[in-house]
């Protein structure tokens, strides 16, 4: 061969090589980062930080950082207040150690695209270690690398981003800019520490906490000591004395062998399985989850992890067991339901001192365990209806809040704030009539007994039918079983004289809701009156059969399904008012295109006949009715509203029965209940939810007022599942005042001297514009993001709310916090 020749195989052959090798390379790269591998950072090893208790007491005597009483503190108060429940940025969950050893995730909870349920990622269910989270695509925040100082740092994503807040400070006044991005469904950017330097070249700003001053430096340092150090942390803390007596006590009777016993236990597991169990009048502060473990009592807990409660448990024995909730409580998730003796006997009462025969266990099968009135259609439905109206706010909490921690499209299937009442168990044919319930088990079916593959056309058709055959059965037999042949005051239930779970009010916040005992506000624009059947369906419709992981289909049958409830509630509302003003009142509550779009689908005029008992004697028979309500419920109806208890804007409403005021108060509640009667104008410009501080100047920082200022924003209709501002009515927006904390997701803090109401509440009804907004309120009024105080006042509203509620108190949430 040639020389020429030769030399061009030879190139020819170079080329291959070198393109060979390109290959391999980037085939190495891939495999370096799956595998969590590269040059600069060696490969992944993750190791076992939680120590023994003998090792972690000779690390702190050495000098070491406290994890538990130096580290969690910052982290609840600095990143928790985003980092928790399913909404936590990158799924990295930081209330507990188990959430930082576990890390992040590219793969988003919220997703409305999603074609195929989402495998569940709940913390300390659906893995026992870091391995198993590494194996469904978790990435370490904390170094899993070399064993030393400086891997310490270097690997550590969460010192990166500590750093990099350090090294890029917010501006200390102003809206921040618009490189920040605060929207919910923003496309989260979630580096793992290979891709930090690409991160931080790109979004320099973007430092942890993400949008708000970063950490002192005594916090800094600390949280770097400990990183330094390794990232070490004790053991769970161990349950104390007393709590683990009642937790055996529990256990015992939870697991009775009889098969009533099972198929009430079951009954409780699958409405307490969401819940923070506490026994009351113990540590204020130490609470338990109810769940089925494959071990029985005395033994380590192993939990099993089944989508929804009602899922089979699998082959072969389980328990139901208290397992300790090891983690910082976040308002947004806490529902605290109370054990003691007092609620021992209850149970006892309602569902094992009754005769009723149980002659075999239901299955598991989804189209019968989806339907409550299949599965506990032997126990009586007055004892099942009892249980639950026993604590009313718990499960309207659950409703409300329940596991999703983020539901704009849920949510807005409800008016912005409602009031509900319940039909009385022993005067409600319909809730106490086992053989109609039974009868009518098929047509009280769910979307959830398809899990994940319902259609809209069974919503629109399928579930629509079986409704109206519902309520056309129901018609028929309140006439004929009706005692009366029309209501009356005494088919509401008073709560027997002294539960003030009797009377609720709901508020929606846009994408979250909370729910306060009593009838608070003026009185609303509808109203919910609340049956058995009803309050056992939306129960399973919104937390025993929803799943946050599931997809589009089965999240959009969950919403159009909770129109009927809406409507079944609103309906049976209806029935308390006189006949002839029923369609005018359903016409107020449903205006504009959307709603005449909707009724060529629906027609949900349901129970529109018969007539009410109540003699009512003004124009105006909603405010009588729920007057009458008020004044006859006792400590239901709770005490007049401070704001609006009187119907006009004057001095000392609401004030009946209460102690006085001190006269400095006293003088704020007046100024601020002209906000109380104002309707639109500036109040449309509020923020959905806002805390309001205000100091008096007589006892230090820590001395001040709280006050919730809700705004309730007005809407056409809630017929529609998008396009809501199209039918926003801003002219009609009101704004509710409570003392006290309301809701967990705080949109902005306002901080002013009592002194200062007065111009507070004039700039508010003054505004007439967002740039006026900002100009006249906020920026004399307003904690922006920016301000350099921002964290000791966001640490003031928490501690308040600590100290006024030490039970029920969380961590308030700021991932919805505005930038005005």
């Amino acid at each position: 061969m040639k020389p020429k020749a030769l030399w061009g195989e030879f190139q020819g052959w170079r080329r291959c090589l070198t393109a060979a090798l390109i290959v391999l390379a980037i085939a190495g790269c891939i495999e370096a980062y799956r595998t969590g591998h590269d040059a600069r950072h060696g490969p992944r090893v993750p190791w076992e930080r939680r120590l023994s208790e003998e090792d972690y007491l000779a690390r702190l005597a050495a000098g070491s950082v406290s994890y538990s009483r130096d580290v969690q503190p910052i982290l609840d108060s600095r990143c928790v207040v985003c980092h928790g429940c399913y909404d936590a940025p990158c799924q990295l969950k930081l209330e507990s150690f188990d959430g930082l050893e576990r890390g992040a995730s590219k793969t988003p909870v919220y997703d409305t695209t999603r074609l195929q349920a989402a495998p569940p990622t709940r913390l300390f269910i659906d893995a026992e270690n870091v391995q198993g989270w590494r194996s469904k695509g978790f990435f370490p925040v904390l170094n899993e690398r070399g064993d030393s100082p400086e891997a310490n740092l270097r690997d550590s994503l969460l010192f990166r981003m500590l750093e990099l807040k350090k090294a890029h400070p917010l501006p200390v006044s102003g809206a921040l800019p618009d490189t920040f991005d605060f929207r919910l469904d923003r496309t989260l950017n979630c580096p793992t520490v290979e891709e930090f330097d690409d991160f931080e070249d790109d979004h320099p700003e973007w430092g942890m906490p993400y949008g708000f001053p970063g950490l002192s430096e005594r916090e800094h340092d600390i949280v770097v000591k400990w990183l330094r150090e390794g990232g070490f942390a004790p053991p769970p803390a161990p349950v104390s004395a007393e709590a683990a007596s009642a937790v055996a006590q529990w256990e015992a009777f939870l697991n009775g062998s009889s098969p009533k016993e099972r198929l009430f236990a079951r009954y409780v597991y699958e409405h307490l399985f969401l819940g923070h169990l506490h026994f009351r009048g113990l540590a204020p502060r130490e609470f338990f989850r109810l769940v089925r473990s494959r071990t029985p009592p005395g033994e380590p807990i192993r939990e099993i992890a089944t989508t929804r409660p009602y899922d089979s448990p699998g082959p072969g024995e389980f328990y139901y067991r208290l397992r300790p909730v090891q983690q910082s409580i976040v308002a947004k998730t806490h529902m605290v339901y109370e054990l003691d003796d007092a609620r021992m006997r209850r149970y006892r009462e309602l569902f094992l001192e009754p005769e009723y025969a149980v002659d075999r266990l239901p299955g598991y099968a989804a189209a019968d365990a989806a339907n409550p009135f299949k599965t506990f259609v032997a126990i009586p439905p007055r004892s099942r209806y009892r249980f639950l109206l026993d604590d009313a706010h718990f499960f309207f909490s659950g409703f409300m809040k329940g596991s999703v921690c983020r539901g704009q499209a849920a949510l807005n299937v409800i008016q912005d704030r409602f009031w509900v009442a319940f039909t009385h168990p022993d005067a409600d044919p319909v809730s106490n009539d086992a053989q109609f319930l039974a009868d009518q088990a098929e047509r009280l079916r769910l979307p959830a007994e398809k899990e994940n593959s319902p259609g809209i056309g069974d919503i629109w058709y399928t579930y629509r039918a079986l409704e109206e055959d519902y309520q056309a059965a129901k018609a028929a037999w309140l006439r004929a079983h009706g005692e009366r042949g029309g209501t009356t005051l005494a088919d509401l239930w008073d709560g027997d004289g002294d539960n003030r779970d009797a009377l609720l009010t709901v508020f929606r916040h846009f994408d979250s809701a909370s729910v306060e005992r009593g009838l608070v506000g003026d009185t609303p624009l509808t109203g919910w009156v609340v049956d058995y059947p009803l309050l056992e369906r939306i129960h399973y419709l919104l937390v025993a059969g929803f799943d946050v992981f599931g997809n589009v289909g089965h999240q959009l049958a969950t919403r159009l399904y909770m129109d009927f409830m809406r409507m079944e509630a609103e309906n049976n509302f209806l029935r308390f008012l006189p006949s002839s003003i029923r369609q005018a009142e359903r016409a107020r509550w449903y205006k504009g295109i959307g709603a005449r779009i909707n009724d060529l689908w629906q027609s949900p005029r349901w129970g529109m006949g018969g007539e009410t008992l109540i003699d009512y004697r003004t124009g105006n028979p909603k405010q009588e009715f729920f007057d009458r309500v008020r004044a006859g419920f006792g400590k239901a109806a709770g005490r007049p509203d401070p704001f609006t208890g009187c119907g006009v804007a004057v001095e000392g409403c609401g004030e009946g029965g209460e102690p006085a005021l001190p006269p400095a108060q006293a003088s704020v509640e007046r100024e601020l209940r002209r906000l109380a009667f104002a309707r639109g104008g500036g109040v449309a410009f509020l923020p959905e939810l806002s805390y309001l501080r205000i100091r008096t100047g007589s006892g230090g920082a820590e001395d001040g007022w709280i006050y919730s200022l809700v705004k309730n924003t007005a809407l056409e209709n809630v017929s529609m599942l998008f396009l809501e501002e199209i039918r926003r009515t801003p002219a009609d927006d009101t704004v509710t005042l409570v003392r006290g904390i309301v809701g967990s997701y705080p949109n902005f803090f306002f901080d002013l001297d009592a002194a200062e109401v007065g111009e507070f509440v004039d700039a508010i009804l003054s505004v007439d514009g967002s740039k006026a907004f900002g100009r006249r309120l906020v920026e004399r009024f307003g904690v922006r993001r920016s301000n350099p105080a921002f964290w000791r006042i966001s640490d003031w509203f928490n501690r308040r709310y600590l100290e006024a509620s030490p039970v029920t108190a969380g961590w308030l949430d700021l991932s919805r916090y505005d930038n005005p």
